[in-house]
């Protein structure tokens, strides 16, 4: 991604605040370049969505402007919305209309001439085309948010919006996702998602905003940030539990669990010298044998102390 890329999306101390005094924005600034995929990450409640649906029209600001392609989305409402495509996070779809139907419907919302060509390509490139005569009630939930995905796509926009797209759904779909992200991006749609999964974020961002309690903490390109928080930590569970440490054990800076029958090491995801191998080698040596082990990478509310401690 290159940074001298223009704004697509210009973002200027934008809040929001609701009439019980909750301030759910809190003065964001934000660009996101022309052609980007741009990640937010944050617990529930962090804004994210509040974010998106300000910039999308469905939720008016308190303060602060917005400009989609250079034009403001309250004093020009209708040429800014026909910028963006939504994906939001609720399976909202007419159960009893064909697929081809809301698809197609969908695009005259926006005005758009119709475009079969345009629709059955869409249509082919979401794996949805041998379902376009099918009721959308028949269809599975991850059918159902394909459907979401072209129906956002349908009028042909510039910036997609994707809140959680993948919440809720199965491992091989997750990846089928993320292929269709990257082929809207190489097609030149900037995109935006929301979501909980770091290794979503570390697929296919390029860049990722950390957001909680309302405002964006920080805004990082990938790799740096994948760098500072690429932690992950390996468990092992003992035969016999320990009471202390062998002193040859020290270097690895490990945390005995109060059972004594755990040890955790932290390590760098990115540094291929991790040391996991020198560690089990070191065990055998001082005769601490394990059953059993498992990896963890850092969750976000690990990385938010981290980041906020920081």
């Amino acid at each position: 991604m290159n940074p001298a890329e223009p704004s697509i999306v210009s973002i200027a101390s934008l809040s929001k605040s609701y009439t019980n005094g909750f301030q759910a924005l809190k003065s964001i600034n934000l660009e996101i370049r022309k052609g980007e995929i741009l990640a937010l990450l944050g617990p529930n409640g962090a804004g994210k969505t509040t974010l998106i649906s300000i910039i999308c029209g469905l939720v008016n600001p308190s303060s602060g402007t917005v400009l989609v392609a250079g034009h403001d989305i309250q004093k020009d409402f209708l040429q800014s919305r026909k910028m963006i495509g939504l994906v939001p996070q609720e399976l909202s779809v007419h159960a009893f209309e064909t697929v081809l139907d809301t698809v197609n419907f969908t695009r005259g919302l926006f005005g758009k001439p119709p475009n079969p060509q345009y629709i059955e390509t869409l249509l082919k490139s979401l794996t949805l085309w041998d379902k376009k005569d099918s009721m959308i009630m028949t269809l599975s939930g991850g059918m159902k948010r394909r459907v979401l995905i072209a129906k956002a796509l349908a009028h042909e926009p510039k910036v997609l919006f994707l809140d959680e797209p993948t919440a809720g759904v199965d491992v091989e779909l997750r990846k089928d996702m993320w292929k269709i992200v990257n082929n809207l991006r190489s097609s030149g749609v900037t995109i935006i998602l929301t979501t909980h999964y770091i290794e979503e974020a570390e697929e296919i961002a390029d860049r990722i905003g950390i957001m909680s309690k309302g405002d964006i903490i920080l805004v990082e390109d990938k790799n740096i940030l994948m760098r500072k928080l690429g932690k992950k930590q390996l468990t092992l569970s003992l035969l016999k539990p320990i009471t202390k440490l062998p002193v040859a054990l020290k270097k690895y800076k490990l945390e005995l669990s109060s059972t004594g029958i755990e040890l955790v090491y932290t390590y760098d995801t990115k540094n291929k010298e991790n040391g996991i191998t020198h560690l089990l080698d070191d065990l055998k040596k001082a005769k601490i044998h394990f059953v059993d082990l498992d990896t963890k990478q850092s969750s976000l509310e690990e990385i938010f102390v981290q980041l906020v401690q920081e």
